[in-house]
């Protein structure tokens, strides 16, 4: 089986982005450039996420990844969901459609999508929202695939680490949707770590390859992080706005619209904690809404299709992060090469004034 490092030309990740944005046509562009593309199983059918496999494989010879959602507990408040519907129910006439159910499932399918990937691998399989059992990393790894958890903590690194995991995916607080976080504490929502802070307090805590995630929009950001110790960095906004990427235009269009000021996190659309452009349907119902993943994702997800479908950005879940301001319009090959090139100057510069004496 092959490290991480071995797995792409240059040390850039594609993000997996649930709900479309990720598709193979971005992975496959990606891989081809030097990267390592990677396709999202998240909201997706089994049967779905198999088909991309197979479209990303005609596509590409090179590795991709794939990521899934590790299901969740059953420790969701009934009542407040119930509370957050009534609250949402003006919403619902307005775009003249109604709430999805909220018990519509809180495993996304894993052990489905788990099969298939045992069956058919894949190069890697990255875990949000928890981390898998050392049964299962075990079963990965003798089917050749590199396995990676989200850790958005050192903390999580370890137990990541002790369950048998080739490598962690470090998230700071800037990453644009989900905090990958492996348990749902509302009394920690604010309280999310910075990424040039977090990648060395995980390197110190384990002794795994690092992919530094968070905000990360330029080649000298790749750089620093590397520098603090990762071994890669992953960036999904600045995918996000590739003409290969899957997310809605409206989307893409409002990443650098003045309109849209800054990012915040909010359980408005999911339940979760997840960083998102600032806009009207944030403001109104980010502070109600309760901890509650997947059960608000679901009872909001026909609202949100209904205001794509109406060209409304206000009430879409415009996931984007603190990096948003720099992204750049481009096919997803020439970014790959922008960002290495980037990167080469950075350390270029680096060495120049290490070699001087200089200060860094």
């Amino acid at each position: 089986m092959p490290a991480l490092t071995e797995l792409s030309a240059y040390p850039i990740v594609q993000a997996p982005m649930a709900g479309g944005a990720s598709n193979p046509t971005l992975a496959a562009a990606v891989s081809d450039a030097g990267g390592l593309g990677f396709l999202a199983a998240g909201y997706k059918t089994p049967a779905a996420m198999y088909e991309e496999i197979k479209q990303v494989r005609s596509l590409t010879s090179h590795p991709f990844g794939m990521n899934l959602f590790m299901p969740q507990p059953a420790t969701a408040d009934r009542s407040a969901v119930e509370c957050y519907a009534e609250q949402l129910a003006g919403e619902a006439a307005w775009y003249d459609t109604p709430l999805g159910d909220p018990e519509s499932g809180n495993d996304d399918a894993y052990d489905a999508k788990l099969a298939i990937l045992l069956d058919n691998p894949v190069p890697v399989v990255s875990f949000t929202f928890g981390c898998p059992d050392r049964e299962t990393l075990d079963a990965l790894a003798a089917a050749g695939t590199v396995t990676v958890v989200t850790v958005t903590s050192a903390a999580e690194a370890l137990a990541a680490q002790y369950a048998g995991a080739d490598a962690v995916c470090v998230q700071g607080v800037e990453a644009g949707g989900h905090q990958g976080t492996h348990r749902d504490a509302p009394e920690l929502d604010s309280a999310g770590v910075g990424l040039l802070a977090l990648v060395p307090q995980v390197r110190e805590a384990v002794q795994l390859p690092v992919i530094a995630a968070g905000g990360l929009m330029r080649g000298d950001q790749i750089a620093s992080v590397l520098a603090v110790g990762a071994d890669a960095a992953q960036l999904g906004t600045a995918f996000l706005v590739t003409p290969e990427s899957g997310a809605n235009a409206l989307h893409k269009r409002a990443i650098t619209d003045p309109v849209f000021t800054h990012t915040e996190l909010t359980r408005a659309f999911s339940g979760r904690p997840a960083r998102g452009l600032v806009n009207r349907f944030m403001r109104e119902h980010g502070p109600y809404a309760p901890a509650a993943y997947p059960q608000v994702h679901h009872l909001t997800s026909p609202l949100r299709k209904a205001a794509a479908a109406a060209g409304d950005a206000q009430a879409m879940a415009l996931w984007a992060g603190q990096g948003h301001r720099l992204a750049r319009d481009l096919p997803a090959a020439r970014l790959v090469e922008l960002l290495v090139s980037e990167l080469d100057a950075a350390r270029g510069a680096m060495a120049a004034r290490t070699g001087s004496g200089s200060a860094l």
